[in-house]
């Protein structure tokens, strides 16, 4: 993840800027590409906040778990409205930078909500994070883990 989000800073709900290399590192990525606009994406954002929630919240250690909103939002007040109002506490990409073009391209973003689960390095490990979630529930974190490579004593 440090190398797709080199160099940048992520915010978090609360508007604090957060560097990503400490944020997400070891971590198994989602990048959310959504905005508040779009109905699909309201839908499915309090199931991703439960999913995080429960992976983040009711296990012991903490899943290694992180989830950066890639705003569609038309303007940096709509995403910061629509973070405050259905977001679980998780990072964004700040509105304005033009780097989110950038991972739509890499990811093949055409539709949204697209939920794309990504490894250390960026690669991605699926780009069904959504219909997972919504098929399988937190199960479906433990095969994402096991294509994450990385260290960790998960055992939820």
């Amino acid at each position: 993840m440090v190398d797709v989000f080199s160099g940048r800073l992520l915010v978090s709900k609360d508007g604090r800027s957060v560097d990503p290399e400490e944020a997400l590192q070891n971590k198994v990525v989602g990048l959310y590409f959504s905005a508040g606009w779009c109905s699909p994406c309201r839908d499915f954002t309090p199931v991703l906040c439960d999913f995080y929630t429960e992976l983040l919240e009711e296990t012991e250690p903490p899943a290694p778990f992180e989830v950066v909103f890639i705003s569609s939002d038309h303007s940096a007040e709509e995403m910061v409205g629509y973070m405050r109002a259905m977001h679980g506490d998780w990072l964004a990409l700040p509105f304005h930078d033009p780097y989110k073009h950038d991972l739509k391209k890499k990811y093949n973003i055409t539709a949204i909500p697209k939920l794309v689960i990504v490894k250390q390095t960026g690669e991605v490990i699926t780009d069904k994070g959504r219909k997972q979630i919504r098929d399988k529930g937190l199960s479906c974190f433990r095969d994402w883990l096991e294509g994450a490579d990385i260290f960790q004593n998960f055992s939820g």
